[in-house]
């Protein structure tokens, strides 16, 4: 696994390099905000571990540049920050999962398979339904989805759904399933979140023979035309 941690504390980062590379990880680690998009980019890292308070940019505007760069690599966010605001806004902006300081290696490490393990699975499974559809097609590298040859310009909670929905399109997923694949794990949401992502996502499909379909009860599928 290829580790990108972004922290400009000396000390702390010198202490998870030992520990992340102790598991066999490449890590490779970046103390500024302005130098980590470049390096993200050029790296391809599998996970990337971000802290918020940065020199140059801070990680909240690092996370966002990227994330309009398409680089959809899952990020774990480290913070001491302990107002909700900062949470939110970094959830919002696309982080995958928080953890706030101080905490424990073994559940940093714990956390960073699962970012993992679940970007694998789900990338395996969307490159191949995406390769039986004729109306959109997932990028690998970039973690962007495209319409013919245009990018599909979505936030990060309406390309998390559209990527769930695209591993089976035709088939129901269950609204609870979406809210745990749309949003971080252990993040507090009503359900109605879910329904919010549906709309704007459902609106931006229009013109793309691509349609997102409720279903009472059950969820929501993607039909996908010819």
């Amino acid at each position: 696994m290829k580790v990108l941690l972004v922290e400009d504390d000396v000390a702390l980062h010198k202490t998870l390099l030992r520990a992340l590379s102790r598991q066999g990880w490449a890590v490779q680690v970046c103390t500024n905000g302005r130098e980590a998009v470049a390096l993200w980019q050029t790296s391809r890292p599998d996970v990337v571990v971000l802290d918020l308070t940065l020199p140059g940019l801070d990680g909240l505007q690092v996370l966002e540049q990227a994330r309009r760069a398409a680089l959809s690599t899952p990020v774990l966010v480290l913070t001491a920050r302990s107002a909700v605001g900062d949470r939110i806004i970094g959830l919002e902006v696309g982080a995958d999962d928080y953890l706030a300081k101080p905490f424990d290696l073994d559940e940093l490490e714990a956390r960073i398979r699962a970012l993992n393990r679940r970007a694998t699975d789900a990338s395996a499974e969307l490159a191949l339904s995406a390769r039986e559809s004729s109306v959109m097609r997932y990028d690998k590298d970039s973690g962007a989805i495209y319409h013919k040859d245009q990018v599909l310009d979505l936030a990060p909670r309406e390309l998390a759904l559209l990527k769930a929905l695209l591993v089976r399109p035709g088939y129901a997923v269950a609204k609870e399933r979406l809210l745990e694949l749309v949003f971080a794990h252990g993040t507090e949401v009503h359900s109605e979140a879910i329904e919010v992502v549906a709309y704007r996502l459902r609106k931006k499909l229009a013109g793309t023979g691509a349609e997102l379909v409720t279903l009472r009860g059950l969820g929501y599928l993607l039909k996908v035309g010819p």
